[in-house]
């Protein structure tokens, strides 16, 4: 079965090591937030001025109108959490602090680059902070389904769409699969349960080279 919105996000905390420090994008990465144990020490970064954000609030004890991500959710603060100006968050990123940002996409290319931003005949669209978040965290993690809804692929031998970076992504996590962005292609590392190798292949363009486990 293919793994739901929530699904990825678990999947995308089992590969975040204790320590770290984690931007997350808007949409399926926001819900990352919500899959971290207590026990365990990973820092989220919010572009718009937070570190030590915390997972949503209960509506009724917890919300502060004042409390939000980058995608205008309210949230909460961990122990320890600091608020500051968003061109500090930026310069956090800039300046290659962020270990990770998980970050949705229309398309990933099999060179790792990334399409974000603007989807075609979009009669509004604004790259905002995409581009620093994708040109500054020293990871990228893309959250994603693996097609679109009307089975489109979204993993391509080159983006269609308006790049927000070029050769940025290190791994895919969609309802099918974990890939790897390497030099030598694409490595598929993991297949959602019940899915098999053969199926993610015909979603993805590109030809994927096999991990030792699925070999």
């Amino acid at each position: 079965m293919a793994l739901t919105r929530e699904g990825i996000a678990e999947r995308i905390v089992l590969d975040l090591p204790d320590g770290c420090y984690v931007n997350l994008g808007v949409g399926m990465p926001t819900l990352v937030a919500n899959c971290l144990a207590p026990d365990r020490d990973i820092i989220l970064h919010s572009e718009n001025g937070i570190l030590g954000m915390g997972p949503p609030p209960n509506q009724e004890t917890e919300y502060d109108p004042d409390l939000i991500n980058a995608g205008k959710e309210p949230v909460t603060l961990q122990p320890g959490a600091a608020i500051f100006h968003s061109v500090d968050s930026f310069a956090m990123l800039l300046g290659r602090h962020v270990d990770v940002a998980v970050i949705g996409a229309y398309q990933v290319s099999e060179k790792g680059d990334l399409a974000n931003w603007r989807l075609p005949g979009a009669t509004l669209a604004g790259i905002g902070g995409a581009a620093d978040v994708a040109a500054g965290a020293r990871q990228i993690f893309v959250a994603m389904k693996h097609t679109t809804r009307v089975g489109q692929l979204k993993i391509l031998k080159e983006c269609t769409y308006s790049l927000t970076a070029r050769q940025v992504v290190t791994r895919i996590y969609t309802d099918l699969a974990v890939i790897e962005v390497t030099a030598d292609g694409l490595l598929l590392v993991e297949v959602a349960p019940g899915e098999k190798v053969a199926e993610v292949q015909a979603k993805t363009e590109p030809l994927l080279h096999l991990a030792s486990s699925l070999a």
